[in-house]
């Protein structure tokens, strides 16, 4: 049984089996809630150069420069259309101890879902439009599937870096070896 929160609690520490969903190019995923820091309305987004082409750009949340990444572009999806209902979900990532922020580009948010760990079968190895090394598993509901993201995995740790040399005044520091 699947059931809905209204409300968005995120200091909450009875959220262990708590995702966010939303929607990405037709496809609906979900994350971890204990990762995500906030959800934003989109905004323009500052264009930051010699950077990958996922990364969408960055913008200012209260001071501190925040990398957003198409997660579409990321996928090989259709990129995102904006729309009113576009939002950036603002998320804590660590990879191999290294703490980071990072935005990510979704067509809309849906809601909050509490998913049972009996419900959660592991990746497919096949079938899924997202590479399976991205997904920690598929969430069974009773009329559909959700993927949920292994987010921690999105990036490489390459990637992270190039993340996060991205400067508080929006230029990135790109070494060449």
């Amino acid at each position: 049984m699947v059931e809905t929160t209204d409300s968005i609690d995120l200091d909450s520490t009875e959220d262990a089996s708590q995702f966010l969903t939303f929607k990405l190019s037709g496809e609906e995923l979900a994350v971890p809630i204990m990762q995500v820091k906030e959800i934003i309305e989109y905004d323009e987004l500052t264009n930051v150069p010699m950077v990958p082409e996922f990364i969408a750009g960055a913008i200012n949340l209260r001071g501190s420069v925040v990398p957003v990444v198409n997660l579409a572009i990321k996928f090989g999806l259709e990129p995102c259309e904006i729309t009113r209902r576009t939002c950036v979900i603002i998320m804590e990532i660590d990879i191999d101890g290294e703490h980071s922020v990072m935005g990510m580009l979704v067509d809309k948010v849906l809601q909050v879902i509490d998913i049972a760990d009996e419900n959660i079968d592991p990746a497919p190895s096949f079938g899924a439009q997202i590479r399976t090394d991205f997904i920690r598993g598929m969430a069974k509901l009773e009329d559909r599937f959700i993927i949920i993201l292994a987010i921690n995995k999105v990036l490489s740790v390459e990637e992270i870096a190039v993340v996060g040399n991205i400067n508080d005044d929006g230029s990135s520091e790109v070494t060449v070896d």
